[in-house]
């Protein structure tokens, strides 16, 4: 699977042993920054990664900051981004099984490297099931298209 990771300087250690974890896996990793501990800020990062996953450059995302939740609320502002803030596994799965979510988004100052590497393995091994999920989620990108302006 071809995943496109991005984060600020809180989370940047953990996204190299994120990204380390996925190639050793057989993924292909596109690191969308940043590149150091150096202070950035992370809307763009995460709206890089968002971006990339709806082109169809990857298929699946993962953002990842001190929390987690201001980038979960960056990516999501990438029209046909669903990104969810995975503290556990638990999340992880319901995040893909209900919501089709496609960026994971990880709080590095929350999460140890053992529950990340095991969030991040389990978000992208799960599935969308699919049926009474399907028009919940019709009914959320109808609410994006209104609030995009796109009455299509």
């Amino acid at each position: 699977m071809r995943v496109a990771i991005g984060s600020d300087h809180a989370g940047f250690r953990l996204k190299v042993v994120v990204a380390d974890h996925l190639v050793e896996a057989g993924h292909r990793v596109d690191d969308l920054g940043t590149d150091s501990k150096e202070p950035v800020d992370y809307p763009p990062f995460c709206a890089a990664v968002g971006r990339a996953v709806v082109r169809g450059d990857a298929e699946a995302g993962i953002v990842i900051g001190g929390s987690g939740q201001g980038e979960q609320i960056a990516a999501n502002k990438v029209h046909g981004v669903r990104a969810a803030l995975c503290c556990d596994e638990y999340t992880a799965r319901l995040a893909r099984q209900h919501n089709d979510a496609n960026v994971c988004s990880l709080g590095a100052r929350i999460l140890g490297d053992e529950l990340a590497l095991a969030i991040v393995d389990l978000f992208l091994a799960t599935r969308f099931e699919g049926g009474r999920h399907v028009a919940r989620l019709a009914q959320v990108a109808a609410i994006e298209r209104e609030e995009c302006g796109d009455d299509t």
